[in-house]
């Protein structure tokens, strides 16, 4: 049976003087401070850059998708510019490497914009019998509908919403219409859904050793009030809320269901090389929902990802390098096999 170190690589060190990486973010050039709109996605794409070229990394560095228009001189490219302004952003960086025929970090634009469209990824969830909280989309532009179902409490939020922007919690369908056509006004299709206690279970899972899906442990947020959504503030650090309060899930009912519907959505979006698989669990009932997936996620070492993996002993260098270098491999960029970690 592998054990958790054994499923990390180290890129061989002919393979790391050979390869050229271009590292694409928004904040790719910060020096590390808090960024007055993005927050702290900036310490975030500092701290990455910082970790490969520890790693011993040859990076390059660009900050925008005009850096794509020609084909770029590098091997490889990891690529954390998502947020672009303009509605499916995520995907851009994937078509234009794609063009390109780049190989990149991530996953398939395909996979990318499924993964994103919050109401798709429910319908691939109850397709492979994982239960969701009920929910109805409302695209721009589409045919009016009715409310589907009926809760005493809905979330409204954008279909692909980040960092919970644009979310509302309110209380009847008068409320949640005015939502709905606030975001359709600024150019976002809306998901509206029941709400279920506040206990999110983050189920990370990444591409390691072999070529196989590593799911790691999951994280459960625990917030000091389970009925007040956090905001985009608190999540992108534009406010001092500390760092997010993740504890390990320890019950192992709990933990052998939430491997277990993971292990049914994969599938659908494999090869990816990290991601997130988001659940609503309520503990009075013991009910575990699929909320959604986030492909491409933060990999920021005060995040979810990074957590997990250091719960087990995998620390935040060796969790990159290990995802970089199985991206690597299942493109067939590596001359030398990557190095297995010895226990």
């Amino acid at each position: 049976m592998m054990t958790p170190i054994d499923r990390c690589v180290r890129i061989s060190p002919a393979d790391k003087a050979r390869l050229r990486i271009l590292f694409l973010a928004k904040h790719a050039r910060a020096s590390g401070t808090p960024h007055a709109v993005d927050g702290n996605h900036a310490v975030y794409h500092h701290e990455m850059r910082t970790t490969m070229e520890e790693i011993g990394l040859h990076i390059r560095v660009a900050d925008s998708y005009e850096a794509l228009f020609e084909r770029p001189d590098a091997d490889f490219v990891v690529t954390l510019l998502n947020r672009g302004g303009f509605q499916n952003s995520e995907m851009m960086a994937p078509l234009l490497l794609s063009w390109r025929d780049m190989p990149h970090l991530g996953a398939s634009p395909i996979l990318r914009g499924v993964s994103d469209d919050k109401y798709l990824s429910k319908m691939i969830a109850r397709a492979h019998g994982v239960p969701t909280m009920p929910a109805q989309l409302f695209r721009r532009g589409g045919l009016p509908a009715e409310p589907a179902f009926h809760a005493d409490r809905l979330v409204v939020k954008p279909n692909a919403s980040s960092a919970s922007w644009g979310l509302a919690m309110v209380d009847d369908w008068t409320q949640a219409r005015a939502q709905i056509d606030y975001l359709h006004g600024e150019g976002h299709d809306v998901l509206v859904e029941a709400w279920a206690p506040l206990l999110d279970v983050a189920v990370p899972v990444v591409g390691s050793s072999g070529g196989q899906p590593w799911i790691l442990p999951p994280m459960m947020y625990v917030p000091a009030d389970p009925h007040r959504a956090r905001s985009h503030e608190e999540k992108r650090g534009l406010i001092d809320a500390g760092d997010d309060p993740l504890v390990l899930v320890e019950d192992r009912a709990l933990l052998t269901q939430l491997e277990d519907m993971t292990r049914r959505l994969v599938p659908e979006l494999w090869p990816f090389d990290y991601g997130r698989f988001e659940f609503r669990y309520d503990p009075m009932s013991g009910a575990v929902q699929f909320m959604e997936v986030n492909l491409s996620c933060n990999l920021w070492s005060k995040k979810t990802i990074a957590r997990s993996a250091r719960s087990i002993g995998v620390d935040h260098a060796m969790l990159v390098e290990t995802i970089i270098g199985h991206s690597l491999e299942r493109q067939g960029l590596l001359t030398e096999a990557p190095i297995k970690v010895a226990a």
